[in-house]
């Protein structure tokens, strides 16, 4: 059954019925299963035409219609996908393609439709994300093995391989300038229309390899309006709605809505170049007087998680390895004016300013507040402009492993290094987890290197935030991925 519709107040409900009328009706379905399709409201529309070398891949992966030679386990560890085993032997890696694959269009998963893939993407302009300094070339060493080879060794070249954007697809889709990926995937569903920003129709494939997807499709619409999004769940005009608004979850039965830590962090970066926190006292002050609580309550109506450090639940393995860190004692503020830096993009951190410049001035500093757009204020915050920057930061880049993050925050080279921080201790720590090969040994390297950091109160986390997932009552088996990597899979259904 879908889910009954329930009352919004009245100038909600109606600007809510504007921005969804005629929404779902242009989605209806392409194929003749029995069974109901599965309707997504999904918050970004495309950017790239739906281009896997774009965040648009991010789509695609969520409607299991393309593919990657490994994925991640919860850990950050790569599983078998469209590889079923792979060997390092010094820059290379060796990887055998599974059996059986063939993409939408018919044709088979050889060594070459990977070559073909991979190629594209490291000759990309720009590249993946992933592949930021990666120099990376592939080759076929038969029909059913591929060699991948970075100029330096890298052990994370199998994570790098589960990102998104880096999704094998058929031939078909590299026929123009643009890559287009309908028709083109491997995976449960096949991509067979997309209506611009508006709409997207996905139909199951009989043929996927893994076994037979148990919804016949699904309809995606694109609904950028946070109120609009929940409305469509609350009327049971969708069966999944992604990000749910804070405002608006409140309105929401809460059977229908799901929690998700996400590997994003809002911390306070100090600049320990210049300026009042150049004093490992007055950051260690400034430390003190922060109460993430009340801002978890306050501003994100206790929808987030209280920071215990850089790492949140969305690494589920990270507050198991940690211990204790040493810092320094907190000294006297005496009046000393810093300037806080923050941006409006994302809508809560304005909030946040305000209620760290009251409990820093209850402290006894004098604060002053600068808010601006992101891309007005980056440049200034990467060069050191302020005494202070606060910033929603994702932990885990595409890879899954937090090891790139700490480096471009932390390291005395690093590319986004906002805090300043020169620490030899740290650039250690840093170069020893980025060097350990992946599995528990890189993990425990990992924290170890968020402890040297956190010793020099360069960044106070204050917590880690958490994406609202609505799912209809009549849905089974909905994805509530923290790397949003996942949504409708091969089991999602509606009874």
């Amino acid at each position: 059954m879908r889910v009954p519709a329930r009352l919004l107040p009245f100038p909600a409900a109606l600007a809510a019925s504007a921005l969804l009328t005629g929404c779902f009706a242009a989605t209806e379905a392409t194929g003749t299963d029995a069974g109901e399709r599965v309707r997504v409201a999904m918050m970004q529309p495309p950017r790239s035409g739906l281009s896997p070398l774009s965040d648009d891949a991010f789509k695609l992966s969520r409607w299991s219609t393309a593919e990657t030679l490994v994925k991640l386990d919860a850990d950050g560890d790569a599983r078998p996908a469209l590889a079923t085993e792979w060997k390092q032997s010094g820059r290379s890696w060796t990887f055998t393609l599974r059996e059986g694959v063939t993409f939408h269009d018919g044709t088979e998963l050889t060594a070459e439709a990977v070559v073909r893939s991979l190629t594209r993407a490291a000759g990309a302009s720009p590249k993946p994300r992933i592949l930021d300094g990666v120099e990376l070339t592939v080759e076929a060493v038969d029909a059913a093995t591929v060699t991948v080879t970075t100029a330096e060794e890298d052990p994370l070249v199998p994570q790098r391989l589960s990102s998104p954007q880096l999704s094998i697809l058929a031939a078909t889709a590299y026929r123009g300038k643009t890559v287009n990926p309908v028709g083109a995937g491997t995976g449960p569903f096949e991509l067979t229309r997309v209506n611009g920003t508006s709409s997207a129709a996905l139909d199951r494939y009989e043929d996927y390899w893994g076994g037979t997807a148990k919804a016949p499709g699904i309809d995606v619409t694109f609904v950028p309006d946070g109120t609009a999004r929940a409305a469509a769940l609350r009327s049971g005009e969708a069966d999944i709605v992604e990000a749910v608004p804070v405002s608006q979850a409140a309105l929401l039965d809460e059977d229908l809505i799901t929690e998700v830590p996400m590997p994003r962090t809002n911390t306070l970066y100090l600049n320990t170049e210049k300026g009042a926190f150049e004093d490992p006292a007055l950051r260690a002050a400034a430390r003190e007087a922060i109460d993430a609580e009340s801002i978890v309550k306050g501003v994100y109506e206790g929808r987030a998680d209280v920071a215990e450090g850089l790492l949140g639940p969305a690494l589920p393995w990270a507050s198991g390895l940690r211990e204790p860190v040493r810092r320094a004692k907190a000294g006297d503020p005496d009046g000393r004016t810093i300037t806080i830096g923050t941006f409006t993009d994302r809508a809560e951190l304005p909030e946040v300013a305000a209620a760290l410049q009251q409990q820093l001035q209850k402290a006894g500093f004098r604060v002053k507040l600068e808010v601006r757009e992101y891309a007005n204020i980056e440049s200034d915050a990467v060069a050191g402009a302020f005494d202070a920057f606060i910033l929603s930061r994702a932990t885990v880049l595409d890879s899954g492993d937090p090891a790139a993050y700490l480096y471009s925050d932390f390291a005395s080279d690093g590319s986004f290094n906002i805090s300043q921080l020169a620490d030899p201790a740290v650039d250690k720590a840093l170069h020893k987890a980025g060097a350990t090969p992946t599995g528990d040994a890189r993990r425990q390297a990992v924290i170890d290197a968020e402890a040297a950091v956190l010793a020099t109160d360069a960044a106070v986390p204050m917590l880690h935030e958490r994406v609202i997932q609505g799912d209809a009552a009549d849905v089974v088996g909905a994805a509530h991925d923290p790397r949003e990597r996942e949504l409708v899979t091969l089991d999602t259904h509606v009874k």
